[in-house]
């Protein structure tokens, strides 16, 4: 059975927020865009921390049954795009994500509300 795609934004957020993802943003383009139905948008500390989030992304994802149609950014880590055809995930370094401003091109579309978007609690002492 497919998972839908709003299922699998929660999943691959969530995954994104226990890498410490930071202003985690999903936004709804299916009324306003042919090009994909949802973007997520994110932001990493580091080139190291931008690429462990889209690891744990694609891990958490591919633990769900979908794999990456393609990926481009990963060596350089300051913007990873992740297309899965029906959402996108952009994981920029914060002074990317401010040049770059999707939020703002894409101003007209809807946010989706996220679930498990904070770190998971680390165990022990």
């Amino acid at each position: 059975m497919e998972i839908p795609a709003r299922e699998l934004l929660q999943i691959g957020t969530a995954a994104a927020a226990d890498k410490r993802a930071t202003d985690i943003v999903a936004l709804d383009l299916r009324k306003i865009s042919s090009v994909t139905d949802y973007f997520v948008i994110c932001s990493g500390s580091s080139d190291t921390n931008v690429r462990a989030i889209a690891d744990a992304v694609r891990e958490k994802l591919k633990e769900a049954g979908v794999r990456p149609f393609g990926v481009e950014g990963y060596r350089d880590g300051t913007w990873i795009l992740m297309d899965y055809i029906d959402f996108v995930f952009h994981i920029f370094q914060s002074e990317k994500r401010v040049i770059f401003s999707l939020e703002d091109l894409w101003k007209d579309a809807a946010r989706v509300p996220l679930e498990n978007t904070e770190p998971a609690a680390k165990e022990g002492p």
